[in-house]
């Protein structure tokens, strides 16, 4: 399914989010404070915005993603902007990199679509070096009952509708959406997975009242 939708993957975003997740990735950046020459890793990486991001920040940035037809694109984006990008075709399940690899990592509105998410965090944990912060962006159920309505509206209504004039919309990936989040963990969930995947200093933040949140932790300065 992602696969066929990649050509139009970057475009339904600006327009369906109103540009506000480049917005999002940004704060995302930001909350890894990194420094020059650390080494990143964006995981479900699509078509690279989040990892140019990275890069633009100073980090040796790698970019890993399971749907092979997003990294060629995300590959012409970091030549188009002479960004340095290492890209990998990868199941966050079974990532292809030693333990300690990376000083960063983050995930956009991926670890939803991963089969086994606590698996995946578990991954995470792993190929960070002690001391290696994380940052996942995704969406979760609004809990303000009032915003909830309002965004649930376009999301689960409008949203499919727009996209079915495109030819990504036909393929299904723009119903799959909003029943993905309905069915994913609420933040304290999600929050309780990571920890017991060996992250620590773990918060969620509301991001443009709850549309999405941001969680942020990090592996123990002292983990093996």
């Amino acid at each position: 399914m992602f696969g066929e939708i990649a050509p139009q993957y970057d475009l339904l975003n600006r327009t369906l989010s109103l540009g506000i997740d480049r917005r999002w990735r940004r704060r995302a950046v930001r909350s890894l404070a990194l420094r020059p020459g650390d080494r990143a890793l964006d995981l479900c990486c699509g078509t690279g915005d989040l990892a140019l991001e990275l890069a633009a920040a100073g980090a040796v940035t790698t970019g890993a993603d399971f749907t092979g037809p997003m990294l060629p694109l995300a590959r012409a984006k970091a030549e188009r902007r002479r960004r340095p990008l290492r890209l990998v075709q990868a199941d966050a399940q079974r990532l292809p990199f030693a333990d300690a690899s990376f000083d960063a990592l983050s995930i956009a509105f991926g670890i939803r679509n991963v089969e086994d998410p606590v698996r995946a965090l578990r991954e995470c944990a792993r190929v960070l070096a002690p001391g290696g912060r994380l940052a996942v962006l995704e969406f979760f159920r609004i809990p303000n009952p009032l915003w909830r309505g309002l965004f649930g509206c376009y999301f689960h209504h409008l949203l499919p509708r727009l996209a079915r004039l495109t030819r990504a919309g036909r393929t299904g990936a723009y119903d799959y959406l909003p029943a993905s989040v309905d069915g994913f963990a609420r933040p304290e969930e999600f929050l309780a997975w990571a920890e017991a995947a060996g992250f620590q200093d773990l918060r969620h933040r509301p991001l443009s009242g709850g549309v999405a949140r941001l969680v942020t932790g990090r592996r123990p300065a002292g983990a093996p």
